[in-house]
């Protein structure tokens, strides 16, 4: 159906990759969504905070910084180029 109809939850899901012993990947994209409330409550959080929800940990807490640092880097671009 297209990654623009997957839920934000789902999104995340994807970019976590997988979850662990007892719980998915979307189970922890979840939790982060409970836990900041939206996707921009979740990003710009440090990495240590990030990783204190279950299933996500340091290396999860990163992917999701690179890919909130993709977004940054894209906007900053097409503000550029319009």
């Amino acid at each position: 159906m297209g990654a623009e109809r997957c839920s934000d939850a789902q999104l995340l899901a994807i970019l976590l990759g997988s979850g662990g012993r007892g719980y998915s990947a979307l189970d922890s994209a979840n939790a982060l969504l409970e836990k900041y409330g939206t996707l921009s409550g979740l990003m710009n959080r440090s990495l240590e905070e990030v990783a204190q929800v279950k299933g996500i940990k340091v290396v999860r807490a990163i992917r999701l910084a690179a890919a909130y640092e993709i977004c940054q880097r894209l906007l900053k671009e097409v503000a550029r180029d319009a």
